[in-house]
């Protein structure tokens, strides 16, 4: 019997999807009707297919990409989420992409107090898949003992050598710019969580400043909350001046 064309684009996107790493952005639309030589009626039918299959999903500002578990961070405890994603069974990886000491930005040595930082910068991944973009500021007198070895291997929280009393995490969100769309995989102007996070001493003096940058289809915050007062508003939540 004689196959409806969307059906065997889906028959096709199918094998790619399963081919494919999870998380991977599929083409665009456009990109498929041009490459099938179809409608984007019929090519939207055949994602459709494919998408009932759990093979696929979609989402505002990334188009379509292989279906994939998010890499979920706990937000309850001061750690790592390398560690979190290691005891859920999956393969965590830093790649350092920048390092050095240098000159602070204003933002920074207004968090820090210090003119001079030591800036890193690294890409996580989760099973061979990029997921976080990370770029850590400590004071230099903090991080001059540090190489770009130490940072590849362990978390600052390990190789600082102070203690910490916790930290405070802010979180909303950015469109992807090109430099960190290309590390992170995924297209110009997509969806990103922004994490700002400083973390302190023991004297509440902060000794980091970092920020995570997120692909939106692929990772996720969990907060447990305790009880308390009942209500509609989701906890920490404030507006932006």
């Amino acid at each position: 019997m004689r196959r409806i064309r969307y059906q065997e684009i889906a028959d096709e996107l199918r094998r790619r999807a399963r081919d494919a790493a999870p998380g991977s952005v599929l083409p665009s639309e456009s990109e498929l009707s041009s490459e099938f030589s179809a409608s984007r009626v019929t090519v939207r039918r055949a994602l459709e297919l494919v998408r009932e299959d759990g093979l696929i999903a979609a989402r505002q500002g990334f188009g379509w990409f292989v279906a994939t578990e998010p890499v979920q961070q706990h937000l309850e405890r001061l750690g790592t989420i390398e560690a979190q994603l290691e005891s859920s069974g999956r393969a965590a990886v830093r790649e350092v992409v920048e390092f050095s000491f240098e000159a602070a930005p204003p933002h920074v040595e207004r968090r820090l107090a210090s003119a001079r930082v030591l800036r890193v910068k690294r890409v996580n991944l989760a099973d061979g898949e990029p997921f976080a973009l990370v770029t850590v500021w400590c004071p230099e007198h903090l991080g001059k003992r540090l190489s770009m070895d130490d940072v590849q291997r362990r978390p600052f929280y390990e190789l600082l050598q102070v203690e910490l009393r916790g930290a405070t995490q802010t979180i909303g969100a950015v469109s992807a710019e090109q430099a960190d769309a290309e590390l992170l995989a995924v297209p110009v102007g997509a969806p990103l969580l922004r994490c700002q996070r400083v973390t302190t001493d023991l004297d509440g003096s902060p000794v980091l400043l970092s920020e995570h940058l997120f692909p939106a289809h692929r990772t996720e915050f969990v907060v447990d909350l305790p009880n308390d007062e009942p209500s509609m508003s989701p906890v920490g939540l404030r507006l932006v001046d």
